[in-house]
């Protein structure tokens, strides 16, 4: 089920797209949704871009909880 659209941008998502031989899973803050391609960006700084087509799964999830200090 996808309930997400261009009007989610800067939103943090999280989306499943068609690859060859299965599926990759994607989450991060959507910064564009052009010309069919949606751009993720991930928490370690890369941008995944993702053309619609190939979209199979995508919500708005809640922000990542923030990270712990290793003791």
């Amino acid at each position: 089920m996808i309930t997400i659209s261009a009007s989610d941008v800067g939103a943090r998502v999280t989306t499943r797209r068609r690859v060859p031989g299965g599926f990759r899973d994607t989450v991060g803050t959507l910064e564009s949704w052009e010309g069919g391609v949606l751009c993720v960006r991930r928490r370690d700084g890369t941008l995944v871009e993702i053309p619609e087509e190939t979209l199979v799964a995508g919500k708005v999830v809640p922000a990542a909880p923030p990270r712990r200090e290793r003791k």
